[in-house]
């Protein structure tokens, strides 16, 4: 047994769970090493997912890009760029001030299926 599927037992959410699979499917699938780094993520612990407010977003995204954050975006500071950002959960702050400069927010769900082959992807953390 692989150490994520070994990690992933240990989970209690159903969605997070699916979530996982499903990276994993795909990356198989569609040779996209990126989602299996983001299953592999998603598999630890809750306490080691990344927190990554909207000002880190600004400082170092491309708006040709789409920006996945394997774990939480949270509103601290300021962001201009029309940006896709592609998150396990957004603060409500995060979520609009994302909106408001013109991007957008998504699950990694709707990422997986919008980009399965995991091309211009950047993962924050």
């Amino acid at each position: 047994m692989s150490r994520i599927r070994r990690l992933q037992r240990r989970k209690s959410n159903p969605n997070l769970v699916r979530l996982i699979d499903d990276l994993l499917k795909t990356s198989a699938e569609k040779e996209a090493k990126v989602w299996k780094d983001i299953a592999e993520r998603l598999a630890k612990p809750l306490r080691n997912y990344a927190e990554v407010n909207v000002g880190k977003l600004e400082r170092y995204a491309r708006e040709d890009e789409m920006v996945i954050i394997p774990g939480k975006v949270l509103g601290g500071g300021e962001i201009s760029k029309a940006l896709t950002v592609a998150a396990w959960r957004f603060s409500e702050s995060a979520r609009r001030k994302i909106e408001a400069a013109g991007g957008r927010c998504i699950s990694l769900h709707e990422a997986l299926k919008e980009n399965p082959e995991g091309k211009k992807v950047r993962i924050m953390v």
